[in-house]
């Protein structure tokens, strides 16, 4: 029996693995995308901005309230912010279908303590 001369180098399989590879990236990184806690906005004539040193305040749908992405109490987020410098920027990131009665506890915590630099973020009306 004759040895078989080895011309080439089969990239199928390997075609294949970069292809199953590229569909992981693409379903993973559309998950990942932003990295925000998702609330639907409410809109508003002017878009506001978000300065990078601010802090963000998050109240979701479901009266969830977030602390710089992290799950918090009305009493621990006053406990939070007792330990800030009063011209910190703060943005409350309220969805617009929540209660109105937990968007104002919050807004309540931060007037307590005299915060100047609040921000409530919205979206234009595209």
């Amino acid at each position: 029996m004759a040895i078989k001369k080895f011309d080439g180098i089969n990239v199928i399989p390997f075609v294949d693995i970069m292809l199953v590879l590229l569909a992981i990236v693409l379903t993973t990184s559309t998950l990942v995308e932003k990295n925000l806690i998702p609330v639907s906005l409410p809109k508003s004539g002017s878009e506001s901005k978000i300065h990078h040193e601010s802090i963000v305040i998050t109240v979701k749908k479901n009266g969830e309230i977030f602390y710089k992405q992290t799950p918090i109490t009305l009493q621990a987020l006053k406990d939070k912010i007792s330990t800030l410098p009063l011209n910190t920027n703060i943005n409350i990131n309220c969805d617009k279908d929540s209660k109105f009665e937990n968007f104002v506890s919050v807004l309540d915590i931060l007037k307590q303590r005299e915060f100047k630099n609040i921000s409530i973020i919205t979206k234009t009306d595209d």
